[in-house]
């Protein structure tokens, strides 16, 4: 994850924390010492529910701050950290915890001035802790701390990125309709009718079309986005077909809304829990 907006970090943060803590894993947050002290990071991670304190009482979240994980002795060796995160996986296992995710600040990086290429052969290395999908990783760059390569290369290594908004909706277009992740929804609801609007406008000619939206990665869509998917299809030609591949949450929602009476609508779905 690559961030400006410090706001919109801690609400992932607080997001990718409390889903771990839901499912009994244990959480490491590696904070940069610059960042929240301890007393107000609990506070945005916890949003006043009081399950987060009873998680770092317990031992289940664990907080520390990027130089005394990364740099403990001032400089950075590739080698140790590795071996740092193998034994804290391994700790998380003997202590019964079903998984391990933790999340880490890179901005140790710029201010210890370790070179680009060297964080980027230290990330490549890391993959190889989530061979067996026990570890989840999270780690955000600062776009004002860390240089634009850097930032632009973590994004093609890494193989999943996270926006930077929890409302954000983002669209990558296809040659016969779009890809679309994020939450649609009060917020993104233009962006969503745009999409929709310009998936109509690429229409090859009079003859019938295909159009696809891939919605797998789709967290949220409010029944008012659902309700224009299932228009737009309604609204084309009884020859045109709308392909929509979603999960099982999302073609509840959309059989809720009637998109089986429907017949341009298709919808193929996966289940959530693969991949």
């Amino acid at each position: 994850m690559d961030f400006v907006d410090w706001k919109a970090r801690w609400q992932v943060l607080a997001a990718f924390t409390r889903t771990g803590l839901a499912r009994e894993e244990k959480v490491l947050l590696v904070l940069d010492p610059s960042d929240l002290n301890d007393d107000d990071a609990l506070s945005c991670l916890d949003g006043g529910l009081g399950q987060v304190q009873d998680a770092l009482a317990s031992g289940q979240l664990v907080l520390a701050r990027n130089t005394s994980v990364y740099l403990p002795d001032g400089r950075f060796s590739a080698e140790r950290q590795l071996r740092t995160h193998a034994a804290l996986i391994e700790q998380a296992r003997e202590e019964g915890y079903p998984r391990l995710r933790g999340g880490g600040d890179m901005n140790w990086a710029p201010r210890a001035s370790v070179d680009d290429e060297k964080v980027v052969d230290y990330e490549i290395s890391v993959a190889a802790l989530f061979a067996d999908a026990y570890f989840t990783g999270l780690c955000w760059y600062d776009r004002e701390q860390c240089s634009d390569h850097l930032v632009a290369t973590m994004r093609r290594i890494h193989p999943l990125q996270v926006m930077e908004h929890l409302g954000a909706l983002e669209v990558t277009s296809t040659a016969n309709g779009a890809r679309i992740a994020g939450s649609a929804e009060l917020g993104s609801r233009e962006e969503f009718t745009e999409v929709l609007h310009e998936a109509l406008g690429r229409r090859p000619g009079p003859g019938p079309c295909r159009y696809e939206f891939d919605l797998r990665d789709l967290a949220y869509m409010e029944s008012h986005c659902a309700w224009l998917l299932i228009d737009f299809a309604a609204g084309l030609p009884r020859e045109h077909k709308v392909v929509v591949r979603c999960g099982a949450m999302l073609e509840m929602t959309l059989r809720g809304l009637g998109s089986g009476a429907v017949p341009q609508l298709e919808l193929q779905v996966e289940d959530d829990d693969a991949a």
